[in-house]
């Protein structure tokens, strides 16, 4: 006679432990906002290939990202130069080819040299000065920003730098890393067949994969592993959870925290260096903002402001929303506009739904 009953308790347990996963927010977002839009722009191409690749180039590009960021909120940290930090190293990296003669990818290992410092430099500041890291990182958003200005002025004499993408498709090492699509005769292949759409003279009308959607796969691949599965995740949850404990513990709170600055730079890097391949140019303006969509992608995704919780994952289901969104409302009636609206709304409902998850969660513990 009791046994419905377990199978009862049983159930509600496994439903219980599947809602407090951190990214249990995320995916029912995403899969409401696949929804949304299948309904009112379904017929309009959104979800062709050509459509798909679209959005999930954003997604791809926030992604890496969100992925840097949500380590750090999970330590407890916020890392908001990340946007300057796009604009500085895409700079650092375009201006010695085009005005020097340097090589590309001596030039993006200079780059990344910069990126590398100034992480280290940034999580120095946040563990020896005890000042929160979103005054600390909010000052070198503006420094980056500044020093990026001066510096594209004095050297070029203008603050957008044109044909690094010319030169990154012929160099030997960028060309392969961040130039162009991969699988680009599988998709030719495919054109032939009339499997996908091509252009009249038979060229896809999607040449391939971006290499940002390679990257985005591997470094979520990776960090996620890390995180879970590793010890050096473990101490990121518990240098978030309760540093003070941690360092009790024989937890290296400090180097956790600098490691974790350091790799959200180098996230920006990667991304920067992504995008000047893409587009063609470097710009001082490069990054705008895009610290603030990274933390708003992290926290859909499950990342408390709080520390201790948080999902890479997540994060990714959080890129992915906010790609979707702002790339579908194109595909609809909707004025764009709207896109910053719904955002707002999904950072506030992520909020109020986590902190809910995470305190039951608590509370049956």
């Amino acid at each position: 006679m009791s046994r419905p009953s377990d199978d009862r308790v049983r159930a509600q347990s496994s439903l219980h432990r599947v809602m407090a996963r951190p990214e249990a927010t995320a995916i029912a977002g995403t899969a409401l906002v696949f929804a949304i839009f299948g309904v009112t722009a379904g017929d309009s191409g959104m979800f062709a290939l050509d459509g798909v690749i679209s959005w999930s180039v954003v997604s791809g590009y926030l992604g890496i990202l969100a992925v840097g960021a949500c380590l750090l909120m999970i330590a407890g940290e916020f890392d908001l130069s990340i946007g300057s930090m796009i604009g500085f190293t895409g700079m650092v990296a375009a201006i010695p080819p085009i005005h020097f003669g340097w090589p590309v990818w001596l030039a993006m290992l200079a780059s990344l040299a910069c990126a590398l410092v100034l992480g280290f430099v940034n999580g120095q500041l946040v563990v020896r000065t005890g000042l929160p890291s979103f005054i600390v990182t909010l000052a070198f958003l503006f420094v980056l920003r500044g020093l990026t200005l001066a510096f594209s002025v004095i050297v070029a004499d203008r603050t957008i730098v044109s044909g690094i993408g010319d030169l990154a498709e012929r160099d030997p090492v960028a060309g392969l890393l961040f130039s162009g699509t991969f699988g680009d005769a599988a998709f030719r292949w495919m054109a032939r067949h009339h499997w996908i759409r091509a252009l009249d003279d038979g060229t896809p009308l999607v040449r391939g994969i971006p290499k940002v959607l390679l990257w985005w796969a591997a470094v979520a691949a990776a960090c996620s592993f890390q995180l879970t599965r590793t010890r050096f995740g473990n101490w990121i949850f518990a240098v978030g959870g309760d540093a003070g404990a941690a360092q009790n513990m024989g937890v290296p709170v400090r180097r956790v925290k600098v490691s974790l600055f350091v790799f959200s730079a180098v996230c920006a890097w990667l991304f920067a260096m992504l995008q000047i391949c893409d587009v063609g140019s470097a710009a001082a303006d490069r990054g705008l903002q895009k610290e603030f969509e990274a933390v708003i992608a992290a926290v859909i995704g499950g990342s408390l402001l709080t520390g201790g919780y948080g999902s890479v994952i997540g994060a990714c289901f959080g890129a992915l929303i906010f790609g979707v969104v702002q790339i579908g409302i194109t595909y609809t009636n909707l004025d764009s506009e709207w896109f910053r609206v719904f955002l707002g709304l999904m950072l506030l409902l992520a909020v109020l739904f986590n902190n809910q998850v995470r305190r039951r969660a608590t509370q049956t513990r």
